[in-house]
């Protein structure tokens, strides 16, 4: 697999206290299946779609327990120098860039408006192996209540030119690379609990989307949002039991025509 261009979205994982409980859960929602836990990297588990490396979970680091939050990863030719950009416009780097043996370097980072994310130069593991196949990633959004920070900090980090749609019911835009939007922010909007920081949302892959949503729900999941059919595909926003928010999508079926949008 070729090396992702710059900013694009290459990998997600998050953190659980109960590892097990996790792979339990995605295993029966997304139908993942687990490698070997890496006890030298403090257990870190990959988790397969149909064979193919689509996220990882780990437990949390001490001091983190209970905060699991899905982390997007952007990929980057050099993490120290995007590191560099990402103090300059504003940003906060919360673990500097860190050798993963011979699988890459990684960095994890806050914007502004406070979402984190995730830098990684990627060595022998470049990333996601499936994307938008089911269990796979599909699409991200920055969801945030301060897009006038974000944004900015966005587009001075990474090459990215912004289209902005047109939709006086929502703000939200995606941010583009060789002309392909690989990432969406979306304004937060009151009905989001006022404790509810800024965040990457995940969108997963499913092959049914109001199948997902009952086996989630069953096994103690929150639905958030959904489900609910756009010209994107039909979709759910869930808190999974351990309180990771993601969402899932079922790219076939699709509804509406596709919202025009301007340069930015």
């Amino acid at each position: 697999m070729a090396v992702q261009p710059e900013g694009t979205p290459c990998w997600a994982d998050a953190m659980f206290s109960d590892l097990e409980g996790a792979k339990s859960f995605y295993g029966e929602v997304l139908g993942w299946t687990f490698g070997e836990s890496s006890s030298e990297y403090g257990n870190y588990t990959q988790a397969y779609a149909n064979g193919k490396a689509v996220a990882a979970v780990v437990p949390p680091m001490p001091g983190q327990e209970g905060q699991s939050q899905w982390c997007l990863y952007l990929a980057s030719p050099d993490a120290a120098a995007t590191a560099e950009r990402i103090r300059a416009n504003g940003g906060e780097v919360l673990m500097e860039p860190m050798q993963v043996g011979d699988f890459g370097t990684m960095c994890l980072a806050r914007e502004p408006s406070g979402a984190v994310f995730g830098i990684w130069q990627g060595g022998v593991h470049e990333g996601f192996e499936a994307t938008a196949v089911p269990g796979a990633y599909c699409w991200a959004e920055v969801f945030t209540r301060e897009p006038e920070k974000a944004d900015p900090f966005l587009v001075s980090v990474f090459p990215y030119t912004v289209r902005q749609i047109e939709d006086g019911n929502v703000d939200f835009r995606t941010f583009n690379l060789r002309e392909q939007p690989v990432l969406g922010r979306m304004r937060m909007t009151d009905d989001f609990p006022p404790e509810v920081p800024s965040y990457v949302n995940v969108y997963f892959t499913v092959a049914d989307c109001d199948e997902a949503v009952a086996k989630a729900t069953k096994l103690g999941a929150v639905l958030r949002f959904g489900p609910m059919t756009s010209p994107f595909g039909r979709m759910a926003a869930l808190s999974d039991p351990q309180g990771a928010n993601f969402s899932v999508i079922d790219v076939t079926t699709t509804e509406g025509e596709m919202p025009s949008a301007t340069d930015v």
